[in-house]
C-alpha cells in the first residue's frame, strides 16, 4: 500500500494537514452564480449558509463576490469589496476561527480581505493573468495561494476553447507560474486544473482521466466539479439535479489524488471523503 505524503499549508500561523483530503464549502455573496442554491445576498442568507458549511464539516470556507460563470457580468472592484465586507463581517461573527479563502482575481481585493479580516488563503481563478500585481501581493501577504488554469476570461472562456495539446499546455502553464511564485518567495501553492474554465466537455474529461499526473508538481491539488456543466449537460439535466453526478466525479478525483474538494454540497462531499479514505486504508 502506498504511504501518503504528509502535506501542510500554513493558515494564519497554524498548519492545515492535507495528507487527508479536505472539503471547501462555497459561500457566494452574489446574485448571479451559476448554481442558484449557492447564492446568498441578505445577512440572514449568509448567516444560514455559514452555519450550514461549518456544521456539515468543511475545513475551509471559500467566499466569492464575483460570479465567474460563463458570460457573467463584470463587477467593479468596489462592488466586489462591498459584497465581501458584508459577507466576511457576518462570517467571522458566527465563526471567528474559520479558515477562509477569498475567491478573487484582483490583488487589491485580496489584500483588503487579508489585512482587514484575516482571510487565510487567496483563491485566484486567473493565476495572475487578470491582475499583474497579484503574484507580488500574494508574496507580500505571505498567505497560501490557489491558482487555477483558465483559458481566456469569464466573459470569453467558453466561446471557442482550443488546445493543440491540452495536458502539455496546462502543465507548462503551471510549471511557469510555480517558478514565478517560488522566485518571489511564495511558499504554499495549491493547483486547480480549472474544470469548466476555458474547456469543452471533452477537455474536462481528458483532464479528469489524467488527474493523477498532477502529482509531478508535488503540490496540493484542488478540484471543483460541483454541479458543473460537464455533469449536467452530459446527463441532460439541470445543475439542481446534478448532485449524484457530482458525487461520482468527486470520488474519482479523490482516488486520483485530489487534496481539496471545492463543493456546494458539503455534507455529501464529507461523506464521500470518509468512504474513499476508509477504502484506501483497507486496500
Amino acid at each position: 500500500m502506498e504511504i501518503p505524503t504528509t502535506k501542510y499549508i500554513n493558515v494564519n500561523g497554524s498548519l492545515l494537514d492535507l495528507s487527508k483530503s479536505r472539503v471547501m464549502g462555497v459561500l457566494n455573496v452574489t446574485p448571479d452564480s451559476f448554481y442558484a442554491g449557492s447564492r446568498t445576498q441578505t445577512e440572514v442568507e449568509i448567516a444560514r449558509r455559514v452555519k450550514q458549511i461549518v456544521s456539515e464539516g468543511a475545513a475551509i470556507i471559500d467566499i466569492g463576490a464575483y460570479s465567474s460563470r460563463p458570460n457573467a457580468d463584470n463587477v467593479s472592484a468596489w462592488e466586489e469589496m462591498e459584497r465581501l465586507r458584508m459577507g466576511l463581517k457576518i462570517l467571522f461573527e458566527i465563526q471567528p476561527d474559520a479558515v477562509v479563502s477569498v475567491d478573487t482575481f484582483r490583488a487589491d481585493v485580496a489584500r483588503m480581505c487579508v489585512e482587514e479580516y484575516g482571510v487565510a488563503i487567496i483563491n485566484d481563478i486567473a493565476a495572475g493573468e487578470m491582475d499583474a500585481d497579484m503574484f507580488h501581493t500574494v508574496a507580500a501577504l505571505n498567505v497560501p495561494y490557489i491558482m487555477m488554469h483558465m483559458q481566456g476570461t469569464p466573459q470569453s472562456m467558453q466561446q471557442h476553447p482550443h488546445y493543440d495539446n491540452l495536458l502539455k499546455e496546462v502543465f507548462l502553464y503551471f510549471a511557469r507560474k510555480v517558478q514565478q511564485l517560488r522566485d518571489l518567495g511564495v511558499k504554499d501553492i495549491i493547483l486547480d486544473p480549472g474544470f469548466g474554465f476555458g474547456k469543452t466537455m471533452e477537455h474536462n474529461y481528458e483532464l479528469l482521466s489524467h488527474l493523477e499526473e498532477f502529482r509531478i508538481f508535488e503540490l496540493p491539488l484542488l478540484v471543483g466539479v460541483s454541479r458543473k456543466s460537464m455533469i449536467y449537460r452530459l446527463l441532460d439535466i439541470t445543475p439542481q439535479e446534478a448532485l449524484n453526478g457530482t458525487t461520482v466525479l468527486d470520488t474519482i478525483c479523490l482516488l486520483k489524488g485530489a487534496d481539496i474538494l471545492r463543493v456546494h454540497d458539503v455534507k455529501e462531499a464529507v461523506e464521500t471523503v470518509r468512504i474513499v479514505q476508509a477504502m484506501q486504508n483497507n486496500s
